[in-house]
């Protein structure tokens, strides 16, 4: 995991997108600007909990997922994280990662880089994302509200996760 890039606004390291009844909702982690934050290290990123932020973003993602069939088996444990209010956006991001690898069944060891490697697959949310279709793995998978909109692709491990539960692995392998 690239640990030592420059903090990157509006990219995923502080943004996620859900399914809400009214369509995608985009989520963010607000961070502490200072001089020179966008050429600071993500690790040296704090998060800014001077605002709400964290009672809203429990708020969207209980009301986007609250009839999904996992969502109170993985709500708490979830929610105990963004409470705890991880110092940096590295943290709060590791912790969240962590977790949803740890439920999803994803036994994979994340390895900080010690330098900065160029990244050869960057995935930014304001460039188009044809990943999973170019290797043939963007299935379907069960949605709360696509009978309203359709299956929407892209989305957070969150909507895989509250919705297909123990059997998201099977969409990510």
């Amino acid at each position: 995991m690239e640990a030592c890039e420059n903090y990157q606004k509006q990219s995923y390291r502080n943004r996620c997108r859900i399914y809400a009844a009214d369509g995608v909702q985009n989520l963010h982690f607000p961070v502490r600007h200072r001089d020179g934050t966008f050429n600071l290290p993500i690790r040296e990123i704090e998060v800014d909990y001077s605002t709400p932020w964290v009672t809203k973003t429990e708020r969207c993602i209980e009301t986007a997922y609250s009839s999904s069939a996992f969502f109170e088996y993985y709500r708490d444990p979830l929610f105990a994280i963004l409470d705890a209010q991880p110092r940096t956006l590295w943290e709060l991001d590791m912790r969240i990662i962590r977790f949803f690898m740890e439920k999803i069944g994803l036994r994979t060891e994340i390895v900080p880089t010690e330098s900065y490697a160029a990244a050869h697959l960057d995935i930014h949310p304001k460039r188009p994302n044809a990943i999973l279709q170019e290797q043939g793995l963007d299935r379907p998978y069960y949605q709360v509200f696509a009978d309203r909109g359709g299956f929407i692709p892209n989305l957070s491990v969150m909507d895989l996760l509250f919705n297909e539960g123990p059997a998201s692995l099977e969409f990510i392998l």
